[in-house]
């Protein structure tokens, strides 16, 4: 996603998170001054969203590069391979189960706790502030394939006319390079009244960096070493983020070009991608999702794997969440 802080000012015909009445006022609720405040909740400027957004794409690349070289040499051993392996899980769920299913399309209800954890973790994971994440999927769903989604293959100035590799590669994440806006007051006047949500969405920058540099300070602690530091952002921070970054963009992109159709009324081109069931834990059952937004579970056969689905499942018998969304499916559908 791209990396955007806030794309809106806060509106006067909507009101602000609670206690938040003006700059000053929210300057008091975030810790900061009225016109560090101000400036969060303008608009990025085109040219600073495009850096970004090439930082975004390139940096976690090299670090896969690096990654290659620590292969090679043989310095990569289970401690680096666990550290990877915990990141990209717990900020994937973050992503998936909190970012997409719950804060996007509210398949349950959570408490506040949990409620700040899933905020938490899905902004570790670096694809963008909650508020704007949330915002660009509502208006991908409002408009899938046609004139207004953000990251369609299949319509976009930027793709149209295009072969193949220049439609993916804009679905993929080309269109984090262009210069447009989502608006939040449109697509997410519910978080925004929300003052914890609207606190996280703000210190976006600080827990993304914690989210590739955590893993190097525990490994580093760990080994009581800079090498283990070193080795702990590589593969807890850049590598994870590019696996996790790609895993998302592919199913924006591949996810509507490639695949099978079960739900073919879904009035779009979403499409099932069961290779990247697990590594997406199960946000690739992409046309499924597109047939029934609003379900918690993906999972519309026994054997299509649902990683985040499951552990739905098991918050809700332990009580920690309610109002579960499932899908109401024919006996026909869901098969592939």
């Amino acid at each position: 996603m791209a990396p955007v802080i806030c794309s809106d000012p806060m509106p006067p015909e909507l009101d602000p998170p609670p206690g938040v009445r003006d700059n000053a006022s929210a300057s008091a609720a975030l810790g900061g001054s009225a016109a560090g405040v101000a400036r969060l909740l303008s608009p990025t400027p085109a040219r600073r969203q495009r850096r970004l957004a090439i930082l975004v794409i390139v940096l976690p690349l090299l670090g896969v590069a690096a990654g290659v070289v620590t292969l090679v040499q043989g310095w990569v051993g289970a401690a680096e391979s666990g550290l990877f392996l915990l990141a990209y899980v717990a900020v994937s769920l973050g992503v998936e189960l909190g970012f997409h299913r719950f804060f996007s399309h509210r398949s349950f209800r959570a408490g506040r706790r949990l409620t700040l954890l899933l905020a938490i973790l899905g902004s570790m994971a670096g694809q963008g502030p909650l508020l704007f994440w949330v915002a660009i999927h509502r208006r991908h769903h409002a408009y899938s394939d046609r004139a207004g989604d953000p990251h369609s293959p299949h319509w976009s100035a930027a793709a149209a006319g295009g072969g193949v590799l220049r439609r993916w590669w804009h679905a993929h994440a080309g269109w984090m390079l262009d210069a447009e806006t989502t608006g939040l007051t449109r697509y997410v006047p519910d978080l925004l009244r929300d003052r914890m949500l609207f606190r996280i969405h703000c210190q976006y920058p600080f827990w993304a960096l914690a989210g590739l540099f955590l893993p190097g300070l525990l490994l580093g602690a760990a080994t009581r070493s800079w090498s283990g530091f070193g080795l702990g952002l590589l593969w807890g921070g850049l590598i994870r983020k590019a696996a996790t970054d790609h895993t998302t963009w592919a199913v924006n992109s591949l996810g509507h070009m490639v695949g099978k159709r079960p739900h073919a009324d879904a009035r779009d081109h979403s499409r099932n991608l069961a290779w990247l069931a697990l590594p997406s834990l199960g946000g690739s059952w992409h046309n499924n999702h597109h047939a029934f937004p609003a379900s918690a579970r993906n999972d519309h056969h026994w054997w299509q794997l649902d990683p985040a689905g499951w552990v739905v499942g098991m918050l809700e018998r332990l009580g920690w969440i309610d109002r579960v969304h499932r899908p109401v499916l024919k006996p026909d559908r869901g098969t592939a």
